[in-house]
């Protein structure tokens, strides 16, 4: 997927048995770029045990129904980039394309999607497209979405790739911000996203998950067999590092489910760049606590909203002077100072 360099596999089987663990799957691509860093560019594809992955920047206990999630023993599983929650199981397959130290694709979802789109055309499904800000669709829906995160001169990039997924159980699942719906035209959640084992031809409808990721990374490596893939095994010392990296950060309940602040007010408004939410109260006409969420992308860090907004007054004058101090495209996208005030300002009576 990158002109100019040989991709190889990272295979991320352990003791040759692959791994289905999503806490552990997650936290792979942090490994990848900032400790292992292989030079030129990799390309791990795993299949997760039932787990919902959120965006680095959202709110768990307003994208996800906890009651069900828990009842029904699904994970919940923070990612280190920005984007939408998620919801996997054996019917979903995931791939990351980890490139150190060529930055020319970073941000760019066409380049990283189109691979699996013309893998999908060979396929036979001609519908196949990269399109919107991240997804890949077949027959105008959703059948992938793409995150990225930068590390230095690296970055991972990849999304997920439904093929089987059990579609209610995601919809149980998952708490989808109707506005958002609702901006993009769309009525339902139904009909934005779909399976791809339905469009495969006759002869390959018997196909499991395993067998669907075999057939995308042979046409993406152009072999005959995975056994022909230049392939990086994970050695005992790489997955010592791993298990650490888990037990300190990505294992834990304070990364992944983060705390519900629990403000007075709520807004939230979809953009182009995704959505922006914001949970705060307000006393003595001042803005007293304050906190983002979003499925935006950015490099950047949205906190320094939150530090130049705490205590500012609650009006259009001061919100504009205190907003005015921090680099919205760098931290947050793009966005106007106006737009996030609208936003603040929209009446939360009833919320």
């Amino acid at each position: 997927m990158e002109e100019g360099s040989q991709m190889f596999l990272i295979d991320t089987s352990r003791h040759g048995e692959p791994v289905y663990d999503p806490i552990v799957n997650q936290s792979l691509d942090n490994y990848l770029i900032n400790d292992l860093r292989l030079p030129g560019h990799g390309l791990i594809m795993y299949i997760n045990d039932p787990a919902v992955i959120i965006g680095r920047f959202q709110n768990a206990y307003a994208e996800v129904n906890l009651p069900y999630l828990k009842e029904q023993g699904i994970k919940l599983v923070r990612r280190s980039s920005g984007g939408g929650a998620v919801y996997h199981d054996r019917g979903n397959i995931v791939f990351e394309n980890i490139v150190v130290g060529d930055l020319s694709n970073y941000g760019d979802f066409k380049a990283i999607g189109e691979p699996i789109a013309q893998a999908l055309r060979q396929l036979g499904i001609a519908s196949a497209e990269v399109r919107g800000r991240n997804d890949i669709a077949v027959d105008g829906k959703k059948c992938s979405g793409m995150a990225m995160v930068k590390s230095g001169d690296a970055y991972a990039a990849g999304g997920t790739i439904l093929f089987d997924l059990d579609q209610t159980v995601a919809r149980q699942v998952l708490t989808p911000d109707r506005g958002k719906l609702e901006s993009k035209g769309i009525k339902s959640v139904d009909a934005r996203i779909t399976n791809l084992k339905p469009y495969l031809p006759t002869q390959y409808q018997t196909w499991t998950s395993d067998d669907f990721k075999d057939y995308l990374l042979c046409a993406l490596f152009e072999v005959d067999q995975v056994a022909d893939i230049p392939t990086y095994h994970l050695t005992d010392e790489d997955w010592a590092i791993i298990d650490q990296r888990i037990a300190d950060h990505y294992g834990q309940a304070a990364w992944n489910y983060g705390k519900n602040p629990g403000y007075q007010r709520y807004v939230s408004k979809h953009f182009p760049i995704g959505t922006i939410s914001f949970n705060f109260s307000v006393q003595e006409q001042k803005i007293s606590a304050i906190k983002v969420f979003g499925d935006f992308f950015t490099t950047g860090d949205p906190t320094k909203l939150e530090s130049v907004l705490l205590g500012c007054g609650f009006d259009h004058d001061h919100l504009r002077a205190s907003l005015s101090q921090v680099n919205l495209a760098a931290n947050l996208g793009h966005v106007t100072v106006d737009e996030i005030i609208d936003l603040l300002m929209e009446d939360t009576n009833g919320n």
